[in-house]
């Protein structure tokens, strides 16, 4: 007890992977931090762990974070004298059916897109580095040499070792009892052997972290999933260097062990567990084999490894894994307490992301943002639905049990549905809408015709709501559309110094007098963009801001923490009070002059701005404003008022060929206009000046912003990355992710992509790179090939929109 500290910088709460590899990373820092470790390090649910490693997720950065693992766990053992049980010995995956194959197939491109080595084989090929299985209904496999295993236990010991050789200490049988708060300020942590004061806590208590965080107010959506793999006996033919096996079409994986297999899997029909709450002395614990629900897994299994028909069986693990509702891990600062960090939820992948997440993780900690954008897993994209255990526990039954099904473009979650709505929502539904969600929100994707189905069927190839979605797409830009983006999050910032504390967070000027609406983005320090949104001057001391549907709490916390200290400026989240009702298109000023007496005309009402005006006895704050390259206005109505503003609008508008719209339109037609996402293809990783967004920057002005510095030595130095936008013919399917290759090399991959029913093309945005510098010339000069499921195709490419952006219909 003499060498219990009472102070550190930070102390980490759990002693599994991501823990001592937070820990690990925090050291080496130089930080002064303490693990507390409730029993045994490893003990929960690290020790149980399968201990297959794979790189490749859709998502680059998250890709780069298990790249570093990998990395990381080549040197660990001659680093510390710990053995990890680490083996690169590569991951195969198999493809049984047409369509697993062009899921393979893209998932090749997108490794190269990432860099990482990923080989297409075919059937015999494959069954050379695994000889042991079945290949009759194999149509091809993919191979990552650079995967393998490890061992979960020893690894996490390693990194526990490097992390004391660093100066982290580490305490195990040593429970926090609770968060010690003051004036909701962190001050330490209460555990059994007293307390230590720490102005930060790291959250990395793998199931437990849910309830741990309830504690204090933070909410960590994860639920514990019953999880099995068999371990058998020795088999012949089962050498160490066999490669892991993933069979995504049998549900099942493979690992080498001791001359046995580990097969284990992700069934459909998933078993969550401790429902009311883990039990008190639940360590080293597994829960009782469970042979009957196993037996699907081991059925599919036999037909492709025979072998395991006669194989002895050692074991059957069964332990709680963490899963969460979207399958993606959990990392960051908690939004609602500041400096109370989170990493959890690793969805049985916890070996793989380990050494990365904790990197990240540490990195966060120290420097207050992670090494690059870490979006996907960021605890900030969830939201109100997050909070309800049932909810959560609805969501991520399904999340687990499509853990090995296709991962089709434009899939949508079933379950837990619908649980946020519109007003309109049944009003459309009536209409045919076919409803797409976010954040819990009900948004209608597209709009099926009478004798069209209502529903969405997946494939890789044309979807079957191509043909309604023209048909909207084409409205928009010949007649008028009305889209419901009700589920938008809208925040007021009010306050005497709400305007100086806007600009210093908004990279845009934002001082346009009361009705002024300006587009901009927020930028950190070094000018990557946090938040891509709308402000509207509503009055001298308010703005009320705009922004997309699952980015409320990031924005939210975004702006909230960039406030500057005495700050007289107040933000409140509004988005339940108002609905709002998107109309754009060429006819749109016709429908809406009808419906008011406020004069609508471009003199009266010009682009950029914002008026209240009365619809059906609503009073509706108009914004004039596009994302489709229309004529439109954002009507943001009160919520009671919804329904009666709706029914006026395609009343008038059905005499003008006014049409329901959805988000897959907006999608289609923000493509041809050179539209920017933010999560895709812009981000913290992007500045403006890269992203061509230089134009909604400050820097003609002395007004300083965050980020300022960073823009102005972009500037002047150049760029090494350059969005732009490219065509292919039609019959080529564009889904994001396909490789870019200028003059024959791979320069970067495409961020976003879709199908231009105006200028009848395939249309993909993305980064053109490299690392020499280049500029708009450089970019144009180049001859461009994408990469699409294994084939090079030709791409023209653009810096302007496809879409004339300065047409008068816009802007008249």
């Amino acid at each position: 007890m003499s060498d219990f500290p009472n102070q550190a910088r930070a102390v980490i709460v759990g002693g599994g992977i991501i823990g001592c590899s937070t820990a690990y990373h925090l050291a080496d820092l130089g930080w002064d931090v303490v693990l507390l470790e409730r029993k045994k390090l490893t003990s929960g649910t690290t020790f149980h762990a399968a201990g297959l490693v794979g790189q490749l997720r859709s998502n680059a950065n998250i890709t780069q974070l298990l790249g570093y693992s990998v990395d990381l766990y080549k040197r660990l053992e001659a680093e510390t004298g710990q053995a990890t049980g680490w083996k690169m010995n590569g991951g195969l995956r198999l493809a049984c059916n047409e369509e697993r194959w062009t899921e393979v197939k893209r998932q090749a491109t997108t490794a190269h897109s990432f860099g990482l080595e990923m080989e297409l084989l075919t059937p015999s090929e494959a069954q050379e580095l695994w000889p042991l299985m079945q290949v009759d209904d194999v149509i091809g496999a993919a191979y990552m040499p650079t995967d393998g295993q490890a061992n979960p236990s020893d690894i996490t010991l390693s990194l526990a070792k490097g992390a004391r050789q660093k100066g982290a200490r580490i305490f195990e049988d040593t429970k926090v009892t609770r968060v010690i708060m003051e004036d909701g300020v962190i001050k330490g942590v209460e555990t059994e052997k007293g307390r230590i004061d720490t102005p930060i806590v790291i959250a990395c208590c793998g199931q437990w972290t849910r309830q741990f965080a309830k504690q204090v107010g933070v909410n960590v959506p994860l639920v514990p999933v019953e999880h099995q793999y068999m371990v058998t006996e020795p088999i012949d033919g089962v050498t160490p260097d066999l490669p892991t096996l993933r069979d995504p079409d049998r549900l099942t994986y493979y690992k080498e062990e001791v001359g046995g297999l580990v097969m284990g899997g992700y069934e459909a029909n998933p078993i969550l567990w401790a429902k009311n709450g883990i039990p008190k002395d639940f360590h080293y614990t597994l829960l009782d084999s469970n042979f009957d629900h196993f037996e699907q897994l081991m059925e599919l299994s036999l037909g492709r490894v025979p072998a395991l028909q006669t194989a002895g069986v050692k074991t059957l693990t069964n332990g709680p894994e963490s899963f969460t509702p979207d399958g993606n891990f959990i990392l960051g600062e908690a939004p609602e307490l500041r400096n109370f960090f989170v990493g959890a939820g690793f969805n049985a992948y916890g070996i793989a992301a380990g050494g990365g997440a904790g990197m990240a993780l540490a990195e966060w900690v120290a420097k207050g943002a992670p090494p690059y954008d870490l979006w996907a897993v960021d605890i900030r994209r969830f939201g109100r639905p997050h909070f309800d255990d049932d909810w959560i526990r609805a969501r991520t039954y399904e999340a687990y049990g499509k853990h090995y099904t296709m991962a089709w473009p434009s899939e949508e979650h079933a379950s837990a549905r619908p649980c946020r709505k519109s007003p309109l929502y049944d009003t459309l539904k009536a209409q045919g809408a076919v409803f797409g969600e976010k954040l819990g929100w009900e948004r209608p994707n597209w709009f099926a015709a009478p004798g069209e189905e209502a529903r969405d069927i997946y494939t890789f190839q044309t979807p079957n709501w191509h043909t309604a979605v023209a048909r909207e797409h084409n409205a928009a830009r010949d007649a008028a559309v009305l889209f419901d983006q009700t589920s938008f999050a809208k925040f007021v910032l009010k306050g005497a110094d709400a305007e100086a504390a806007l600009n210093w967070i908004a990279a845009n000027d934002v001082r346009g007098p009361v009705g002024t609406l300006t587009y901009t983005q927020m930028l950190n320090d070094h000018g990557g963009i946090e938040c891509d949104l709308t402000c509207l001057r509503t009055a001298p001391d308010e703005f009320y801001i705009v922004t997309g549907t699952g980015y409320a709490t990031h924005d939210f916390d975004h702006i909230a923490r960039n406030i500057p200290d005495g700050t007289r400026a107040q933000l409140v989240d509004v988005t339940s009070a108002y609905s709002v009702l998107s109309i754009m298109g060429p006819r749109a000023r016709d429908i809406v002059q009808a419906v008011t007496h406020a004069d609508m005309s471009n003199a009266a009402f010009p682009f950029g701005t914002a008026q209240t005006i009365g619809i059906a006895g609503a009073p509706v704050r108009a914004l004039r404003v596009t994302y489709v390259g229309e004529l439109g206005w954002e009507l943001h109505v009160p919520t009671e008022y919804a329904t009666a503003v709706y029914a006026k609008l395609t009343e008038e508008g059905a005499r003008h060929g006014l049409r329901n719209a959805g988000y897959r339109a907006i999608e289609t037609l923000r493509l041809e206009k050179g539209y920017r996402a933010w999560a895709s293809d812009i981000g913290p990783d992007h500045t403006p000046i890269e992203a061509g967004l230089g134009w909604a920057v400050k820097l003609k002005t002395n007004l300083d912003f965050r980020g300022r510095d960073a823009c102005i030595a972009q500037r002047a130095d150049g760029v090494r990355k350059i969005m732009a936008t490219f065509t292919t013919a039609p019959d080529v399917i564009l889904s994001g992710r396909e490789t870019i290759y200028r003059n024959g090399k791979r320069c970067g991959w495409l961020s976003s992509a879709g199908f231009g029913h105006t200028v009848q093309k395939s249309i993909g945005m993305g980064y053109v790179r490299d690392a020499a510098g280049l500029t708009r010339e450089d970019v144009m000069a180049g001859a461009y090939e994408l990469e699409v499921a294994g084939e090079r195709v030709h791409a023209e490419v653009h810096l302007t929109a496809l879409y004339d952006p300065k047409m008068e219909r816009v802007k008249a």
